[in-house]
């Protein structure tokens, strides 16, 4: 733990710069994943005007399709980009990320629909959502190695949840933006043009953290390197880095799963179940969108009491605590098994608490399952394993099981992905794999 917080006390000394940097940090963080959401949330919407079909949910369905294999590029993004930043640095890479989600989100905005340019539309589309998945396959693991390597001895889990109210800030000016411009330009003309005003917007923000980026310090090089040049530490071969994460087989699962039951979660609240509201029941898309955001908030809020707990009680009690708690409560989403606005609106909300309590710990959690040298890229591949496995794809198995008529398997899933996850914890932090503040 020494040389983490020696690390720490170099690249960001005050709590002035403290702030800076996880203002960079966050700020990015959450227009990555603002970028990322609005896609998932306007599937509807984008869906008709890509992949024409007889009835809106086969639309749906096909966007929904495109979003899960934007998924499946994280695991690439993660060995390129995660092996760079344990080579190279944190900060370039940061840069790169940001960077790629700008352009391709700008993309998206211009892009002509398949009246236009027929098939090649899709096509260009899921270009664009495979290049998403391999910058956003690298961002949240980089940002979980950098809070624990820049947080302050004991605050650990405070810094790790500030960067999950981000995250939280991204997700609910998504479902905010999306639900303002279908109540400006109305239902008919969001499905038309509306759906690219967000898209716009989010580049926009990407290019001022872009911008903001440039002054986040490195924290890759110890104290002493940062001291001496004559002796600063040489960028390895990939094959050290590989060889290293290769030791820590069991560490990689636990990532794997640990992420895997979180972003299972995740993406049943916030794309799933307002996907189902509007393309199988017909929800109200404005109503959808105002109690999505609302949901968002209230998971927000709870958010650094999470990080609080977790510091005060240990990191690891917290989180084998919280993701056992979260197993019933998972089981909310039977309750919502037909059209009906408050039905819907109680399920998001009853969910709020179930997402801050997997969502506030699992990324400070993997990060601590890994060792400085090595951590960006364990953390990245298992993090893009169990996004694109088992994250990406929970909207589309969600309405999948509902239209087949076995709904209540979907909690069942969730469920043993929570359990596995705390199993393998346990077996990890036993064998001495948990570090910095467990």
């Amino acid at each position: 733990m020494a040389s983490l917080h020696e690390r720490s006390a170099t690249a960001v000394r005050t709590p002035l710069s403290q702030r800076r940097a996880l203002l960079a940090l966050g700020g990015g963080n959450a227009v990555e994943w603002y970028d990322w959401m609005v896609y998932g949330l306007l599937a509807s919407s984008i869906g008709p005007q890509f992949f024409p079909a007889t009835d809106g949910l086969s639309s749906t369905m096909s966007a929904l399709a495109v979003f899960a294999v934007g998924f499946a590029a994280r695991p690439l993004g993660a060995i390129v980009f995660g092996t760079l930043a344990d080579r190279l640095g944190r900060r370039l890479v940061m840069l790169l990320s940001i960077g790629s989600m700008v352009l391709t989100t700008t993309v998206i905005a211009l892009l002509p629909s398949h009246a236009v340019i027929g098939v090649w539309a899709g096509v260009i589309l899921l270009a664009c959502r495979i290049l998403q998945g391999l910058s956003t396959g690298i961002e949240a693991p980089l940002n979980s190695a950098y809070i624990v390597e820049m947080a302050p001895e004991g605050r650990t889990a405070r810094f790790g949840s500030i960067i999950s109210i981000y995250v939280q800030v991204g997700i609910v000016a998504a479902s905010l933006v999306c639900f303002l411009t279908s109540e400006a330009v109305g239902p008919e003309a969001m499905g038309d043009w509306g759906w690219r005003i967000p898209f716009v917007i989010g580049a926009l923000g990407g290019l001022f953290f872009l911008w903001l980026r440039r002054s986040l310090p490195e924290t890759l090089h110890t104290a002493a390197d940062a001291a001496d040049p004559d002796t600063a530490q040489k960028p390895r071969r990939t094959g050290e880095v590989w060889a290293e994460v290769a030791h820590h087989k069991l560490a990689l699962l636990t990532i794997i799963f640990v992420v895997a039951a979180a972003q299972a979660i995740n993406y049943t609240w916030t794309t799933g179940l307002p996907n189902l509201a509007r393309s199988a029941y017909a929800e109200d898309p404005s109503t959808v969108f105002a109690v999505t955001t609302l949901s968002g908030v209230v998971v927000g809020a709870l958010y650094p009491l999470v990080g609080r707990l977790a510091d005060r009680k240990r990191i690891s009690r917290t989180f084998v605590v919280t993701r056992l708690a979260v197993v019933p409560l998972v089981f909310v989403v039977l309750a919502y098994q037909g059209k009906g606005m408050t039905t819907f609106a109680l399920v998001m909300l009853v969910g709020a608490p179930v997402l801050a309590f997997t969502m506030g710990l699992y990324n400070t959690v993997s990060a601590t399952l890994m060792p400085a040298s090595c951590r960006v890229t364990g953390v990245g591949l298992g993090y893009a394993v169990g996004v694109a496995g088992f994250g990406g794809t929970a909207p589309y198995v969600l309405l999948w099981l509902q239209d087949a008529g076995a709904g209540w398997a979907f909690p069942v899933y969730v469920a043993v992905l929570c359990l596995l996850s705390v199993l393998l914890y346990m077996l990890a932090f036993r064998r001495g794999s948990v570090r910095a503040g467990s």
